[in-house]
């Protein structure tokens, strides 16, 4: 059925207007967040780097003449040339194909934490702000233990208790300590969409609290989230290295980035590609989810400042002849 407007803002005499082919003309929301998004050159730039480290090291086996934990004999400090890309270790291992598994594990960390924090957050966070009574004040209060307790050095008590074991265990004690500010923060935002007519409308039409909160709640705080797991991956990187530096991570023979500039430290200065290749793809995939991180929080927040200052720039470029 196609409704026919008469459209009041248009001259005498122009005729009825057609609503529903100004509905399909309209974009839709997908689309202005993916257009203001693509205006963003930096954000852009930012994921396809992103991208393309996570296709580099996981499709690096297929093309690389060596594996990270087969040594070359032959070649002991080798310089990066020839068949060794990023040159060899002081026992002939293949520095490229070490890095490209330290991006494997560290990437795939890396994720896994975002993940894992960002749906705790989520869930703990809207359940508190729309039960309230004592599930509110008992999750907020373990949410501000967590808080006060120091994360790093339980990581690192914790750590060499699970040596040997999956590494998985580790991504669940970075994971563990992630969540309590964004936990708070979705709190505060479901007491305000809890008092919503379509959330009230939602309840007396006997939608269970559960169905409410999934349906009604978090998808209107998607934005927040996307953004806090972006942001969450990058920290949760560097959280692996700094730990893995230490010795608290990624146990060998296995290697992280963090393993590999831990163990390129003491040569940084003599053979500077033991340390500055692993720093540097790891400055490179941090820098880029940072700014794919900034990029997708302004498409999706216009109302933000940067957003704004953004906005404003394209439109006085589009004006100006």
């Amino acid at each position: 059925m196609v409704t026919v407007t008469q459209d009041n803002n248009s001259p005498a005499g122009a005729g009825p207007v057609d609503t529903a082919s100004v509905a399909e003309r309209s974009p839709s929301r997908s689309r202005l967040v993916l257009r203001r998004f693509l205006r963003r050159k930096p954000a852009v730039a930012g994921l396809l780097v992103v991208v393309s480290l996570y296709a580099m090291a996981f499709l690096s086996p297929l093309f690389s003449p060596w594996e990270y934990a087969t040594p070359d004999y032959t070649a002991f400090l080798q310089p990066p040339g020839g068949s060794h890309w990023f040159g060899t270790t002081k026992i002939g291992e293949d520095v490229f194909a070490q890095v490209m598994r330290g991006l494997q594990k560290s990437l795939t960390i890396g994720l896994l934490v975002g993940l894992i924090s960002t749906t705790l957050a989520a869930v703990v966070g809207a359940a508190a702000g729309y039960f309230g009574g004592w599930a509110d004040r008992v999750l907020m209060w373990v949410v501000d233990l967590l808080l006060v307790l120091p994360s790093f050095l339980i990581i690192a008590v914790a750590s060499p208790a699970f040596k040997g074991k999956s590494w998985l265990i580790f991504v669940v004690l970075l994971a563990g300590f992630s969540w309590m500010i964004t936990a708070r923060i979705v709190r505060g935002m479901t007491l305000t969409l809890r008092e919503r007519e379509y959330v009230k409308a939602a309840r007396f039409m006997g939608q269970t609290p559960f169905r409410v909160i999934a349906k009604h709640i978090v998808p209107n705080m998607a934005s927040l989230l996307i953004i806090d797991a972006t942001i969450t991956v990058g920290a949760a990187v560097l959280a692996e290295t700094g730990l893995s530096f230490f010795g608290f991570g990624v146990q060998p023979p296995d290697v992280s980035l963090g393993t590999l500039i831990a163990s390129g430290t003491e040569s940084a200065i003599t053979y500077p590609w033991l340390f500055y290749v692993p720093a540097g793809f790891l400055v490179v995939f941090v820098l880029s989810v940072n700014l794919f991180g900034d990029g997708l929080r302004d498409a999706l927040d216009p109302s933000s400042s940067g957003s704004r200052k953004r906005d404003k720039k394209v439109k006085k470029n589009e004006v100006s002849p």
